[in-house]
């Protein structure tokens, strides 16, 4: 039970560590992954060369950063995923997934249980339900650590942000941008155009927190200039729901996502809600491997 369309991880500096190909390669799941020219060699000793694209040169020297900075910088992890975009319409596919490279598990929440699946069945499951609708643009997985067990939650959001494990529509007109926060970004301008995004609560990523690993932005960013131009840029590309605040010690943006909440799902014509309980498969199983939330694999 693995994912009907191309899975791509985009990384930098993290051929050592490749949290996420490992923990889609413990779950059987297939993926490529995009790096810079220059770490090419260095992935393909890691996974093997089949499994290895290169980020073409055209998509940094073409790529909108929404700054004056230039090339005086990197323009973060953007390029790379417009490349993932392209090469996934290239091989005839209507959807996507795009990841980061620093997640180090995938997970169900059920019945007040988080446990770590060992195979692609929730990718598959999220894309039926992503194919349902004709007004779903992104889509994703909520991190683990806002999906508190013990709290009752719903199986999914409406029309809040998609970050770091994103499903993608290949047939929206727009495309990644910006130095930083892209995420949040291509989330806000879908939504204003009237489109929809789901967040799974029912399927989690466990992601390492941002700036707590080397490589990616860490070193190109953020150990350098902290994060308070992430936040500027985008209260400057959306200062009708964006601003920058202080919070945990450290710069963050806060984002009103309220005047989104009235945009409802658009069932598919002749498309039926099935009846009754699809666990595609997946059955609790304790295992001799705890997660870190106590729970066995899934």
């Amino acid at each position: 039970m693995n994912p009907n369309y191309p899975v791509y991880i985009v990384s930098k500096g993290r051929w050592k560590t490749r949290l996420t190909s490992k923990a889609l390669e413990r779950i059987g799941v297939p993926y490529r992954i995009v790096v810079e020219a220059s770490e090419r060699e260095a992935y393909e000793q890691a996974v093997g060369s089949d499994k290895v694209l290169v980020l073409p040169e055209e998509y940094k020297q073409g790529y909108d950063a929404c700054d004056e900075a230039g090339e005086e910088k990197g323009k973060g992890p953007g390029p790379a995923r417009n490349f993932c975009w392209a090469h996934s319409i290239y091989l005839g596919a209507s959807r996507h997934w795009v990841m980061d490279d620093n997640i180090a598990s995938f997970n169900r929440l059920n019945r007040n249980l988080m446990v770590k699946v060992t195979n692609g069945a929730i990718f598959r499951a999220a894309e039926d339900f992503f194919d349902r609708y004709e007004n779903i643009a992104l889509a994703g997985f909520n991190y683990d650590f806002f999906a508190k067990a013990k709290e009752p939650l719903p199986a999914y959001v409406l029309n809040t942000r998609i970050y770091s494990c994103l499903l993608i529509n290949n047939d929206l007109t727009f495309r990644w941008r910006g130095r930083y926060n892209e995420d949040t970004d291509l989330s806000l301008r879908v939504l204003k155009a009237g489109l929809c995004t789901v967040q799974f609560n029912a399927f989690l990523q466990e992601k390492a927190t941002t700036q707590t690993m080397e490589g990616g932005n860490t070193a190109e960013f953020y150990a350098k200039e902290g994060t308070l131009p992430k936040s500027q840029m985008l209260e400057r590309l959306h200062p009708d729901v964006a601003e920058v605040v202080w919070r945990f010690n450290r710069w963050h943006h806060h984002v009103d996502y309220t005047p989104f909440k009235r945009t409802k799902l658009k069932r598919k014509a002749g498309v039926t809600i099935p009846e009754g309980v699809n666990n595609y498969g997946m059955k609790l199983v304790k295992t001799h491997e705890p997660t870190q939330h106590g729970q066995g694999n899934h």
